[in-house]
């Protein structure tokens, strides 16, 4: 885990001892087992989270799902089962559970049953306690890979995350701070920062994006660059304003480059799509071939 990239995260918790599992009520879906949980995750605020684990014996391969952004609050990990206008049907609970996956999604700070206080105060309290939101929403994700960790249902060499839109950068930050992490997919969210700024696109983004002080040590390419040589998997939109093609490319030039000096360029992937800010069907379907040809899948 690289110090320094969390350095610019600013002040997060620091617990000692594995994740608690506060409650826990096990339903019986026709396609899956769905698991409704509270974790004490950070020490401060409950995370609710809602994991599906396909109807057979484990362990389980598992995904973690980080739910996009919006500006729908409201949604949060729901995402997950209920799904959201700009992805396609049906939502990935039931698509990976079908895979032989397993999943689970946690509320972010400020969304689904933690939409408490809004995020701009959420954004600001951090900063004056000295930490920062996007910091406390990337702690949470990675604790809930100790929380895994723990589980014997759960294989815990093949974890990979995934998410959409905020989701996207979620896993990315993740998958490249946890090398216990096996694989990455995002959508719609590889986002070069520089070229952000320049094409007047800043402004699209949500608060939480933006973390103090980050660029005058680290580049989108170069924290996506610390996941190799461990599988990645980017899909991105040729008309989506939250991600300039300059940029796109960009990253993909010095990110493959890294994944060539560590012996895997066969590992880094990326699809661009005539589409924008959404998945489109051959994403989705790009998504499960990907899925299936994972080695550690049966």
């Amino acid at each position: 885990m690289s110090k320094a990239l969390l350095r610019y995260l600013g002040d997060l918790p620091n617990i000692e001892g594995p994740p608690r599992v506060m409650r826990k009520t096990v339903t019986q879906e026709s396609w899956a087992y769905r698991e409704d949980l509270l974790l004490d995750l950070n020490g401060i605020e409950p995370v609710p989270a809602v994991c599906f684990l396909p109807r057979r014996q484990g362990p389980h391969p598992v995904i973690i799902y980080a739910h996009a952004h919006g500006g729908a609050y409201s949604i949060g990990k729901r995402e997950l089962y209920e799904g959201i206008p700009y992805m396609q049907d049906p939502p990935y609970a039931e698509v990976l559970t079908s895979l032989g996956f397993g999943v689970i999604c946690i509320d972010s700070w400020g969304f689904g049953e933690r939409h408490l206080r809004s995020e701009s105060e959420l954004f600001k309290e951090f900063l004056w306690k000295g930490s920062t939101l996007w910091g406390m929403m990337v702690y949470d994700t990675l604790r809930l890979v100790e929380y895994l960790h723990l589980r014997d249902d759960i294989n815990r060499h093949c974890i990979g995350i995934m998410g959409m839109s905020m989701g996207s950068t979620m896993a990315w930050w993740c998958a490249s701070l946890d090398q216990r992490i096996a694989f990455c997919i995002d959508l719609c969210c590889l986002t070069d920062f520089d070229e952000l700024i320049r094409s007047g696109g800043i402004d699209l983004h949500g608060l939480y994006y933006y973390v103090p002080g980050l660029l005058k040590e680290f580049s989108a390419s170069s924290i996506i660059a610390m996941a190799a040589p461990r599988r990645h998997f980017s899909l991105v939109g040729s008309r989506d304003p939250l991600t300039p093609m300059k940029g796109v490319e960009k990253i993909h030039k010095s990110v493959k480059q890294a994944y060539t000096e560590a012996g895997t360029p066969e590992s880094w992937k990326l699809n661009i799509y005539d589409c924008g800010h959404e998945e489109t069907p051959q994403m989705r379907s790009d998504i499960t071939a990907y899925l299936k040809e994972l080695p550690s899948i049966p």
